[in-house]
C-alpha cells in the first residue's frame, strides 16, 4: 500500500511539475530525490572556498561573557573564549553553466535571474560577528570570463608577495597573469566568448557588468 502511495504521488507531482515555474535556488544548487531520479535536476552553479592569495597570521580576539541574571555574590564571567581572525586578501570561484540554467528554467526568466545572480554575489557577506568584527568587505576585483571551455579555478599555489605595502594589486596581477598563461596554452580548447573586468575602470558599475552578461544569456 505504501509503495502504491508513492507512485501515486510521484505521478502527481511529476505530472504537474512546470521547472520555469521552481524557485530559481533549485535551478542554481540542483535538487535529488533518491526514490525519483526524473524530478533530479543537475546544479547550474559551482563555489570554491574563499583561499587567501597570500602567507596569513592569524590574530587572536579574547572576550567574555556575563549571566544577566548575575547576583552579587557571584563574580566573574560566565563565559571566556577566544576567536581567530585575520585580515587577507581572499580569492573565490564561482562558475555558473548558463546551458544547464537554460534547461532547467525552461528556457525562462534568465536576464532576471543573471541579474538576481550576480547582484547576490556581491552583497552576500556572512552574517556571523559582524557586531563585533564588522567584516562587510564587497568585490575589490572580479574576472569574468564567458566560456565554453572547461572550468577553470586559479590555484594561487605560490604565495602572493606584499608590493607597495599591499596584497590586492599583486593577487590582482597574479589573477590575470595565469589567466594568460591558461588562454595561451590551452588554445582553441580554451573557448573563451568574452571578458569582463570588475574593480580597475571606474565607469564600470556592477549593473553594466550585468547588461553585458544579460546580452550572453538573450543569446542563447
Amino acid at each position: 500500500m505504501a509503495k502504491k502511495k508513492e507512485k501515486e504521488a510521484y505521478k502527481v507531482v511529476k505530472d504537474n511539475l512546470d521547472p520555469s515555474l521552481e524557485g530559481v535556488d533549485i535551478a542554481f544548487f540542483g535538487r535529488m530525490v533518491a526514490k525519483a531520479s526524473d524530478l533530479n535536476i543537475e546544479a547550474a552553479t559551482s563555489f570554491s572556498h574563499a583561499i587567501s592569495t597570500h602567507k596569513v597570521s592569524n590574530e587572536v580576539e579574547f572576550f567574555t561573557a556575563l549571566d544577566d541574571l548575575q547576583t552579587e555574590a557571584e563574580s566573574g564571567s560566565a563565559h571566556m573564549g577566544s576567536l581567530e581572525f585575520n585580515s587577507a586578501t581572499y580569492y573565490r570561484y564561482i562558475g555558473l553553466d548558463l546551458g544547464q540554467l537554460y534547461q532547467s528554467m525552461s528556457g525562462q526568466l534568465l536576464p532576471e535571474t543573471i541579474e538576481q545572480f550576480t547582484k547576490a554575489l556581491f552583497v552576500a557577506v556572512p552574517a556571523a560577528r559582524q557586531k563585533t568584527q564588522s567584516g562587510a568587505s564587497p568585490w575589490a576585483f572580479a574576472k569574468i570570463l564567458v566560456r565554453k571551455g572547461q572550468p577553470l579555478q586559479i590555484p594561487f599555489e605560490t604565495a602572493v608577495k606584499v608590493k607597495d605595502g599591499g596584497f590586492l594589486q599583486p593577487s590582482i596581477d597574479a589573477l590575470k597573469t595565469w589567466l594568460s598563461k591558461q588562454e595561451k596554452m590551452h588554445g582553441s580548447l580554451f573557448g573563451k566568448l568574452a571578458e569582463y573586468s570588475y574593480g580597475e575602470d571606474d565607469d564600470f558599475s556592477i549593473d553594466d557588468l550585468v547588461s553585458g552578461l544579460q546580452q550572453h544569456v538573450a543569446g542563447e
